[in-house]
């Protein structure tokens, strides 16, 4: 309603999705939902709430209610990843060999619907996302391996929606990386998005973290 009174008809969906809640005790009477919500929530996604499906259903529900979600990539090119090592941190030989090691079995992960991302030390997966998302991963990370040097890896499924959920991280990311003894972002290159990409890649400098983006 607030976005039809204002004369609007197209929205971009950016960052994270909270999805953890949904799995919350009496979650329903903390955020008291309205008939839409209601509508999408019991009948839409009744037996399915995997992420694609709730998102492509809250997406119909705005388009039948006059507003388009559109994605939004095209409007911040500056913002995308690119290939390459963005950063002028470069990787070290032992970053370069768990980024190998982990980066095809994201891809693999992706296609079974499984997170964003994955976490990886000495040729090791440390940790996988799952609902709780890219900062709560990094948290656990930081408790399996107390050690310095792991990688994070972060890429799209590749059946993406890329109207929703689209993969983005920011300087906060970098800086919790970074302080839990990470030292390397790996994103895909033009379905990520970064958020302040120039002060995100100047703080991956100052702490140490390489930032690279691969295809």
């Amino acid at each position: 309603r607030v976005l039809r009174r204002n004369g609007c008809h197209e929205a971009v969906m950016v960052g994270r999705v909270g999805k953890a809640e949904m799995y919350q005790r009496f979650h329903l009477f903390r955020y008291v939902p309205d008939w839409r919500t209601a509508r999408v929530w019991f009948l839409r996604v009744r037996h399915d709430k995997r992420t694609a499906t709730l998102l492509k259903a809250v997406a119909d529900e705005l388009e039948a209610g006059g507003v388009k979600l559109i994605d939004g990539r095209p409007y911040v090119p500056e913002s995308l990843a690119t290939a390459g090592v963005m950063t002028r941190v470069q990787p070290t030989a032992a970053v370069e060999a768990d980024i190998a090691f982990a980066w095809p079995l994201l891809k693999k992960l992706n296609e079974l619907l499984i997170g964003q991302a994955v976490t990886c030390m000495d040729r090791e997966i440390i940790a996988v996302e799952a609902v709780e998302g890219t900062d709560r991963l990094i948290e656990r990370t930081g408790q399996f391996c107390r050690r310095k040097g792991w990688v994070l890896c972060k890429a799209a499924n590749p059946n993406q929606d890329m109207r929703f959920d689209v993969p983005t991280v920011g300087v906060r990311t970098v800086e919790k990386l970074a302080s839990l003894g990470g030292r390397a972002l790996v994103v895909e290159a033009g379905r990520t998005i970064m958020l302040e990409k120039e002060a995100l890649l100047k703080r991956a400098d100052e702490l140490g973290v390489t930032v690279l983006g691969r295809e």
